[in-house]
């Protein structure tokens, strides 16, 4: 399971970029701060690779999988 923390996401977007699966959708719509945050619109594809969360400079992202 992915969890993205909306309130510690700035929109910089280097989740859909460093995903191999693209587990992550840029919505079209920008939120309250203006940022367009990532959605983990495809969970079921995701690997849990965990480079989303590593590469993530706002610690943001949480991946949860079954080896932990």
């Amino acid at each position: 399971m992915i969890s993205l923390d909306p309130k510690l996401c700035k929109g910089c977007n280097i989740c859909t970029e460093f995903c191999p699966k693209k587990v992550y959708e840029i919505p079209n719509k920008s939120d309250k701060r203006g940022m367009r945050v990532p959605v983990p619109k495809n969970q079921e594809i995701c690997t849990k690779c965990k480079l989303c969360e590593l590469m993530c400079p706002e610690q943001a992202i949480k991946v949860e999988g079954e080896d932990e």
